[in-house]
């Protein structure tokens, strides 16, 4: 069903496009895909699948580490973001903590404001540590 070759950041990369559409025109990510004329990578296309089906469960794990911010305040980049590495933290161990962080403080710091590679990582810090136990400390990519 699903086919492709490319690296998790490419994948990452396709995710984040189709679920960033979905929460833009507020429907559900699965209708994004019904509509696409081609098609994503195998591990994009569980990203995808795996944030509409947990959704409700990710955005509670965010707004209870997310001091001082709910996932609806949150731009809309960050908040896609926040929401595939909560996924990934959730359900892909097979992807190391420090991998999952990185590439979203990547992803943010050069898809969405000056501050959000450092508030995507204070954020997956707080929850890989409540998540997985793990300690981790990734500095923000500069833009």
């Amino acid at each position: 069903m699903v086919g492709g070759i490319g690296s998790r950041h490419e994948s990452r990369e396709e995710a984040l496009n189709v679920l960033y559409e979905a929460d833009v025109r507020g429907i559900d990510p699965r209708e994004v895909l019904a509509s696409m004329d081609f098609e994503l990578s195998e591990y994009s296309h569980n990203v995808v699948l795996g944030v509409a089906d947990e959704l409700a469960a990710i955005d509670s794990q965010l707004d209870a580490v997310a001091n001082d911010w709910t996932v609806v305040r949150m731009p809309v980049v960050d908040r896609t973001v926040l929401r595939m590495a909560t996924f990934e933290l959730l359900h892909r161990l097979d992807v190391p903590t420090t991998a999952v962080v990185s590439e979203a403080v990547e992803l943010a710091s050069q898809y969405s404001t000056e501050n959000s590679g450092r508030f995507v990582n204070g954020v997956l810090a707080r929850l890989a540590s409540d998540i997985r136990g793990d300690q981790v400390e990734v500095a923000a990519v500069e833009s």
